[in-house]
């Protein structure tokens, strides 16, 4: 039997009736990814296997570092094939990682591949794959078509100029292609070079002068009307922990004037002026309806060196562990005395948070939108087998889980289309337990109807994307 068998992660026959009757056939609607647009619109075809797979993916170059392999062959010079190799060398080191499952899921659903990865058989795969990928089939849009994703959503700086998406949407793609409202350089008055340099975009973006705080807001409600025009109905925010310290508005002009002159905000202050912002943004999102979205509690960029020589997002990254929830429910508590607390989806990254995040998140349901405040799907560190699971039952003993919105990939790679694979497996695989031992009803139309919704159903009714 190969390794990606026909019942992989499914341990009882109620697991494999779920999977096989209400699960595996539901399609995909991928509402948070680091795709990038442009290779949308171009219907991109890939070179080689390096280019899909390894290109941009720092869980695998974090595996290859601690697995003794040089940044030449990570984010480095070396060439595509070498690096490709240098993985392969890897793989059989990564049993238990999540990563030992996710490669050889992908490699068997786009490529067909039925062994185990390693030295002795890169070369082959090399070949093999660069082959397929030669095809339409493996270019972007017939990927989209093959795994039926109806939907994904990318992730947008409020500077961009959208044309990729208005390409994607005068193209022959079937899936839905949505941006996603993304202004964390809105906060950065503590760095104020990349601050300044972002206000010159999106001066240029809005075609509007910035030359008070007014001003500045005025362009970022302009850029969020266009996004709103354009199809967006998400926002999204990575950041360290909630902002809850509002100032009055004077301070937050005084700080935002100062960082126009070259003068970094102190960390009070940079909290200020992020909690004015982020209640302005609350506030954009509820009056168009937007579905909120906040990551909380990466610490990033810790290997100061490591930053310096490769930038952000290179594998540098990992589980913060501020004090969360009562920034967290001070701000939300202001935005909802406001009547402005717009639907929001909650990604945690430390477990330690799991049950105050999603008891803080029940304070503020609504009575009127079901599954309105959510507490989000794994993600990061937590998006393998032990975290999802860790992530339902936390939801179910506080929460409702038949009103979850369900996984998304989080990805910037073509090849991640399969995690929702692995989503419903680790699902249905919990439930069907739960169904072996009696601690839920042995019955398969109640539990089946359940898994459907996880799967698509309540995604698609939660953000109402035009179309989908």
């Amino acid at each position: 039997m190969s390794f990606i068998h026909e019942d992989f992660l499914l341990q009882t026959e109620h697991a494999k009736r779920l999977y096989y009757g209400y699960a595996k056939d539901q399609p995909i609607l991928d509402y948070h990814c680091h795709l990038p647009p442009q290779d949308v619109a171009s219907n991109r075809q890939f070179r080689n296997l390096f280019e899909i797979w390894l290109e941009g993916d720092h869980y695998k170059w974090r595996a290859m570092r601690a697995n003794g392999i040089g940044e030449a062959y990570c984010t480095g010079e070396a060439d595509p094939h070498d690096k490709f190799l240098a993985w392969a060398k890897t793989m059989p080191h990564t049993l238990r990682n999540p990563l030992y499952h996710w490669s050889h899921l992908e490699l068997k659903r786009y490529f067909g591949f039925d062994g185990l990865l390693d030295e002795s058989n890169a070369e082959e795969v090399w070949q093999h794959c660069n082959d397929l990928l030669a095809t339409d089939d493996l270019r972007v849009f017939g990927i989209l078509r093959q795994f039926d994703v109806r939907a994904l959503c990318t992730t947008d700086d409020p500077t961009d100029s959208l044309s990729h998406h208005q390409a994607i949407t005068a193209s022959d793609l079937e899936t839905k292609v949505y941006p996603a409202f993304r202004p964390d350089k809105a906060l950065t008055v503590n760095q104020p070079d990349t601050f300044n340099a972002w206000v010159a975009r999106l001066e240029q973006a809005a075609d509007h002068e910035i030359s008070s705080f007014q001003h500045f807001m005025e362009a970022l409600e302009q850029r969020h009307d266009f996004f709103d025009k354009m199809g967006c109905r998400l926002s999204d925010h990575g950041l360290d922990h909630a902002f809850c310290d509002f100032p009055a508005e004077s301070a937050a002009k005084s700080i935002f004037d100062a960082a126009r002159r070259g003068i970094a905000a102190s960390p009070e202050e940079h909290g200020q002026f992020a909690a004015v912002m982020m209640l302005r943004f609350g506030q954009l999102d509820a009056a168009k309806g937007w579905t909120k979205q906040m990551h909380l509690g990466a610490r990033r960029n810790n290997n100061s060196r490591g930053f310096r020589t490769s930038g952000p997002d290179t594998g540098f990254d990992s589980i913060g562990d501020w004090a969360q929830v009562d920034a967290l429910g001070r701000y939300l508590d202001r935005l909802d005395r406001e009547d402005a607390l717009p639907r929001l989806i909650l990604y945690n990254n430390n477990p330690n948070d799991n049950y105050t995040f999603a008891t803080m998140l029940g304070n503020f349901q609504d009575g009127k939108i079901p599954g309105k405040m959510q507490f989000g799907s794994g993600w990061w560190y937590l998006d393998q087998k032990e975290a999802m699971e860790w992530q339902l039952n936390c939801l179910s003993n506080v929460g409702l889980l038949s009103r979850f919105v369900g996984m998304l990939t989080d990805s910037r790679s073509f090849m991640s289309y399969p995690r929702h694979e692995y989503f419903r497996r680790v699902l249905c695989n919990l439930l069907g337990n739960d169904m072996a031992k009696g601690e839920i009803p042995d019955d398969e139309e109640l539990v089946g109807d359940l898994v459907q919704r996880l799967s698509f159903r309540n995604v698609r009714d939660y953000l109402r994307l035009a179309g989908v």
